[in-house]
């Protein structure tokens, strides 16, 4: 194997199962899951509960033993089950920040921080300890506060102390599950800054296990999104949030409005498809599946709310319908400060729209909302 492998992890076909009661079939809550996590990169793994991310995760940590496939980190095998090899958590070369943040609350902060040193895989000895914790304290904002009790810090604090304590273990990889989670929304989107900040600082890998689809898109390079045990993409957040693969994928990523497809066929010129809705054809130009895997029938049109393009009727007189657009009726109107959130009503099909704050409509307005095509995209499932 490589000595300097491009990639910090590479999982291959992991699979967790749970036995059920006796004589009924096996649960699988990790089912055939393949992805390599780039070295240095941050990389998320993003689902609803139960999807199976975090026992992606605890395997990879060697917290669970999983049933079948194979891990490694660094160019070394961490587990493989035809090979027998299953390598104890303590002798992977990772560190974690739990959900908790694992703070013990009987240890000074500097006590916190030096204990990888004094006990984990890579210890060290002496005055070194002392002052690389004081050192890394220092680049987290905590060094005023090193002979303190960990239970007087606040919980951002203690999140950047857990945050300190993993990287001076000097993991190949960092792994982070849910470590956000238990904070207030204003100060979670501050320490997310610093989360990442910290990482590309440090250089150290990261694989992130969250639910938060805000958080998944500003933190990480790649998001791994899972739904019941599979993965349903793997992709940057750009990409991901503008070409969804599926329906799941476009629904759980921020908001999309899915209109579903009777019939499809493809454009002359292009990659893209007409789909005919119940609210009338509509022009793709994006398509989930290439041509010879593109069903005749079925699927959705998806398209965000902040694209569909939205503009008032002058009462008393028939409005002139362009390509791609159609009369709605509006059923409800949220002033937001720098937008209006719209749903209006289109052959019987709410459409969520995201439209100027100054358009001057109100429930039961009579509008025409249109799709542009190269924001449109046809979703095979």
């Amino acid at each position: 194997m490589s000595k300097n492998p491009v990639n910090s992890i590479v999982i291959t076909e992991l699979r967790k199962s749970y036995d059920r009661a006796a004589g009924s079939e096996s649960t699988y809550a990790v089912d055939g899951v393949s992805f390599d996590v780039p070295k240095g990169q941050f990389v998320t793994l993003l689902g609803p509960s139960g999807c199976g991310k975090t026992t992606t995760l605890r395997c990879v940590a060697g917290l669970e033993q999983a049933t079948g496939g194979r891990i490694e980190m660094g160019g070394q095998v961490m587990f493989d089950v035809p090979q027998k090899i299953h390598v104890r958590p303590e002798d992977r070369p990772i560190a974690m920040v739990p959900q908790s943040y694992g703070i013990w609350p009987h240890m000074t902060v500097l006590d916190n921080a030096a204990f990888p040193m004094r006990h984990g895989r890579n210890r060290r000895k002496g005055q070194d300890i002392r002052a690389r914790a004081l050192d890394m304290l220092d680049q987290v904002g905590l060094a005023p506060m090193a002979d303190r009790w960990a239970t007087q810090l606040s919980g951002g604090q203690q999140q950047r102390l857990a945050f300190a304590r993993a990287l001076l273990g000097d993991p190949e990889v960092l792994l982070l599950d849910e470590p956000l989670s238990n904070l207030d929304a204003k100060l979670r989107s501050k320490l997310r800054q610093e989360l990442r900040s910290f990482q590309e600082q440090f250089g150290v890998t990261a694989l992130y296990v969250t639910h938060d689809q805000a958080e998944a898109l500003a933190l990480s390079d790649i998001v791994i999104v899972m739904n019941h045990g599979h993965i349903e993409q793997i992709d940057h957040p750009e990409r991901l949030y503008d070409h969804p693969r599926s329906s799941f994928v476009a629904d759980f990523i921020g908001s999309a409005n899915l209109l579903p497809v009777q019939d499809v066929s493809p454009l002359r010129d292009g990659d893209g498809v007409t789909a005919k809705t119940d609210v009338g054809p509509v022009v793709c130009g994006r398509s989930s599946a290439d041509e010879s895997q593109r069903p005749s029938s079925g699927g959705y049109v998806c398209v965000r709310p902040e694209n569909v393009k939205v503009r008032t009727t002058t009462e008393g007189q028939e409005p002139t319908l362009g390509d791609a657009e159609f009369l709605a009726t509006v059923d409800s109107s949220e002033f937001l400060g720098d937008r209006l959130e719209l749903v209006v009503r289109a052959a019987d099909i709410p459409i969520t729209v995201s439209a100027r704050a100054g358009l001057g409509c109100r429930p039961g307005d009579q509008v025409v909302v249109g799709f542009d095509a190269n924001t449109t995209t046809y979703l095979a499932s």
